[in-house]
């Protein structure tokens, strides 16, 4: 049943089978809007759990570039910033319990993963679409503390 997914019947010839590739993969870098938090449904494998801000920026309006006296400036209007929020689900055992003990509110991390689209129905009873990376790397950028410069 698995070779199925994967397995198509070319149309000029019955007997010969091409196998189709596809991917699902994401890259984020970003920094962390929660503390994470470790679940466990009963009968299943504990999973972490955080949130995960990426930025995109740019420029809106006309562009100049001026030359006065000995300085060059250069105007290109004002940036606009869009935040969005991704729910990360980290299953792997040895990656799940050093993200749940290291990562924290603020951190800039990169994570790699998959796209998982799933329906859950909420308290009251209303079915509910999610979307969540689930992480099979997770790389540590910084710890998001504050350093003050002296």
């Amino acid at each position: 049943q698995v070779l199925r997914q994967f397995v198509r019947h070319d149309s000029d010839t019955v007997n010969s089978l091409v196998l189709e590739r596809s991917m699902n993969r994401v890259q984020l870098l970003g920094r962390v809007g929660q503390d994470p938090i470790m679940r466990q449904v009963e009968g299943k494998n504990p999973v972490t759990i955080f949130s995960l801000a990426t930025n995109e920026m740019w420029r809106t309006g006309d562009s100049e570039v001026g030359q006065g006296a000995l300085l060059l400036f250069c105007t290109l209007g004002d940036v606009s910033q869009k935040t969005t929020w991704h729910r990360i689900s980290v299953f792997r055992p040895g990656l799940r319990d050093v993200t749940y003990q290291y990562v924290r509110k603020g951190s800039r991390i990169f994570v790699e993963g998959k796209i998982d689209y799933g329906e859950y129905t909420d308290k009251n009873n209303v079915r509910r679409q999610a979307t969540t990376i689930i992480a099979d790397n997770v790389i540590f950028l910084s710890d998001g503390s504050v350093r003050e410069k002296v």
